[in-house]
């Protein structure tokens, strides 16, 4: 069982590090061209919208890269320092807890694309404002799956008196 969620965590996490890299390049691009735009005299009406939309993506899916890798913010000194029969017990509550926001997140992300359903971009009005948002329940339902990809790993340093895989300052 181990070995299949370790197949599964490495093409997860080549395919978000793929997908975080295309963003951030897209995103570089998109400013750079905004800026040779006007420099030489014009200004792209989209480039604000679509560099601010980017972002948002851009920090979606690296924010489940993190999650995979739990890399997040987290106060790991606190439950290291539980004794050790309740370690795995609080352990295995904050990723219930954090599992359940991020399912709440996704549900309502869907309630939102509803809301927005036949509104575009105002710069760009063929593109429509549910695609752009969309991030929100797909973002939500990554850091699901990273949660769970990475949750044999979080289980078994808990027991081991290590809540995650990285304390604050160290490398793996």
């Amino acid at each position: 069982m181990q070995l299949v969620f370790n197949t599964m965590r490495g093409y997860f996490e080549r395919l978000m590090e793929a997908i975080t890299i295309f963003l951030m390049v897209s995103l570089a691009l998109v400013v750079l061209i905004a800026v040779a735009y006007r420099l030489s005299g014009h200004s792209l009406a989209w480039y604000d919208e679509v560099a601010a939309i980017q972002l948002a993506w851009l920090t979606y899916y690296a924010g489940a890269l993190a999650a995979l890798k739990r890399a997040h913010i987290g106060v790991t000194g606190i439950v290291n320092a539980m004794p050790p029969a309740i370690r795995v017990p609080v352990a295995l509550l904050a990723e219930c807890i954090v599992i359940g926001f991020f399912a709440l997140m996704g549900w309502l992300g869907i309630e939102v694309l509803q809301v927005l359903e036949g509104d575009t971009l105002v710069s760009l009005p063929e593109v429509p404002t549910t695609l752009t948002q969309s991030v929100i329940p797909i973002g939500a339902a990554l850091f699901i799956v990273a949660q769970i990809l990475s949750f044999p790993e979080m289980l078994d340093n808990a027991r081991k008196g290590s809540a995650y895989s990285k304390t604050e300052g160290e490398e793996p």
